[in-house]
């Protein structure tokens, strides 16, 4: 399916697939190499330890699962070692909460260094999960529940203990989400400043690297691919302003607007200098699809700073409402467009033809989605929905202006597609005839 597969969702099965496989002959290979330590004598003591003290058991469990950067993997590996009798069952599953903490603790620590409203998701799934892991070792430790009612044998009891326990966390945090993300959003989350979004740097074209063709190329499709990074830098915070308005994060977007004019005004006479010396055909060819690339993402950067944020401008003076369906669409099909800008970035960088093709499809699916919303919005206004009708235009015309980044953006797979025949004009190729 992986090798095969025309379609990512295909693809994607069978990464999963795979996954699944290497997980089953990882835990047998857990199971051979615990074999030898079975029959330690330093074993036994320390496990009986752990058993006696689930408090330490537990932290031993959270560092671990840490360490391997994977939650997955160290109960895994504590479900094996109950299994080869090397733990008891309440150090094992005092080990599989721990696990559970730990688990949670790795997106924290990774993302120490992003911006505070950034770390929202990742601040609430560690007082969420890691929370509920505490409260469930204390139970474990008063004995709140009998083991029994979790099977027979200790391996049995782990996993199943493992199990219960996410499937409680799921049930009884999804009420707390909304109002947890909105008392960490009051908390944590700061107005993207000029001086956060705008960040001095050097210019990766070199003048000096026109007299040799390829590492001028480079150099552009660099500079190219940091106008693609401001776009993204842009798209992000817009919709929130329709919410918030805030001068400071509008000043950013425009600032970071007026860059990508002089970055792409950069990229193009450079190009064009590139252009006049005597270069290799095929560089001639790539140095056309980046600056139609460039010409691309800069009017993407046009559509945000001149209408995204002239509408959420006056959504602010004119103290406009959304509906909250409408809301929710708006948000939910911002956060698809930029989805589809990180993806052209990697395309862009990689020149994957996988991850072109998905991009493209996904252009496609964003019109339908697009066509899609815009027929609810009307259906609401029938209904005479208040919101609907007051912010009607500016629903509407959000939802083109989105359209347009997304169609700008998705423009850099075109010429990937095109040169390995996957794409026929203006259409995909279909995904059973032969390419040359």
């Amino acid at each position: 399916m992986f090798l095969k597969g025309q379609q990512p969702k295909v693809r994607q099965t069978g990464r999963i697939l795979i996954g699944l496989a290497l997980v089953l002959v990882s835990l047998d290979m857990i199971r051979m190499a615990t074999e030898p330590i079975r029959d330690s004598a330093a074993i036994a003591p320390f496990a009986g330890y752990l058993a006696k003290d689930v408090f330490s058991a537990f932290i031993v469990g959270a560092l671990l699962a840490w360490a391997m950067h994977s939650s997955v993997a160290s109960v895994l590996m504590f479900v094996t070692f109950a299994a080869q009798g090397l733990l008891p069952a309440t150090a094992a599953m005092a080990m599989v909460l721990g696990a559970n903490l730990g688990g949670s603790f790795i997106p924290f620590t990774l993302t120490l260094g992003a911006p505070a409203n950034a770390r929202i998701i990742v601040i609430g799934n560690l007082l969420l999960r890691g929370g509920g892991a505490i409260i469930a070792l204390l139970m474990l430790h008063f004995s709140v529940f009998p083991l029994d009612i979790l099977g027979g044998s200790a391996q049995r009891q782990t996993i199943n203990l493992h199990l219960a326990y996410n499937l409680i966390v799921v049930l009884l945090s999804l009420p707390l989400i909304t109002p947890l993300t909105r008392f960490l959003d009051r908390i944590l989350a700061d107005p993207i400043s000029a001086d956060a979004v705008k960040i001095d740097r050097i210019s990766a074209l070199d003048e000096t690297a026109l007299d040799d063709p390829d590492r001028a190329l480079i150099g552009a499709s660099r500079e190219v691919l940091h106008i693609g990074e401001r776009i993204e830098a842009m798209l992000s915070p817009v919709l929130g302003l329709y919410e918030t308005w805030d001068e400071a994060t509008a000043k950013a977007i425009r600032d970071n607007e007026s860059e990508v004019n002089a970055m792409y005004f950069d990229t193009k006479l450079y190009l064009a200098k590139l252009h006049q010396k005597q270069i290799p055909e095929k560089i001639a060819h790539r140095s056309m699809e980046l600056s139609s690339v460039a010409i691309n993402l800069e009017a993407a950067g046009d559509v945000i700073s001149k209408n995204l944020l002239g509408m959420a401008h006056k959504v602010h003076d004119k103290g406009l409402k959304f509906s909250p369906q409408g809301w929710q669409e708006l948000c939910d099909f911002h956060d698809r467009v930029l989805s589809n800008v990180q993806l052209s970035l990697n395309v862009l960088m990689t020149n994957s033809v996988d991850a072109a093709r998905q991009l493209v499809e996904e252009k496609e699916a964003v019109r339908d989605v697009e066509q899609e919303l815009q027929r609810r919005h009307l259906e609401r206004l029938r209904k005479g929905t208040t919101e609907s009708i007051e912010t009607s235009n500016i629903h509407q015309e959000t939802l083109r202006a989105l359209k347009q980044i997304n169609t700008a953006v998705s423009m850099v797979a075109y010429s990937i597609l095109r040169d390995t025949g996957e794409l026929l004009h203006s259409r995909l190729a279909d995904n059973n005839e032969e390419h040359g």
